[in-house]
């Protein structure tokens, strides 16, 4: 008496397949230019900078140092810091190469 009688939905009621799907799809296109494009475009960069690291070249590291390059050997690169310390590294400690005469004191 109090509570209502429960009917089923009509067949015809749900909403179109690709209309379902078209806020998902909107939504990766739009993940895909803002996040993702961008991402795998700086490893890019990143990696043909590492590629062309030369002796001479003066680099920043992750941590901050700047130094020059001294050697270089296919995971590792020695950087001078000072006149006589040099520090072995990874190469991917290399954040950026900077342009030639930044650095004054080597």
């Amino acid at each position: 008496m109090f509570i209502s009688n429960a009917y089923a939905q009509a067949a015809g009621a749900e909403s179109g397949g690709i209309m379902g799907f078209l806020p998902l799809i909107l939504m990766f296109a739009v993940l895909y230019f803002v996040m993702i494009r961008p991402q795998m475009k700086r490893q890019k960069e990143l990696k043909n900078m590492l590629e062309a690291l030369a002796v001479g070249d003066e680099v920043v590291t992750v941590g901050g140092l700047m130094g020059k390059v001294t050697n270089l050997k296919d995971p590792y690169v020695t950087v001078e810091l000072l006149p006589g310390t040099e520090v072995k590294m990874q190469k991917s400690a290399v954040t950026a190469v900077l342009p030639k005469g930044t650095i004054k004191a080597i």
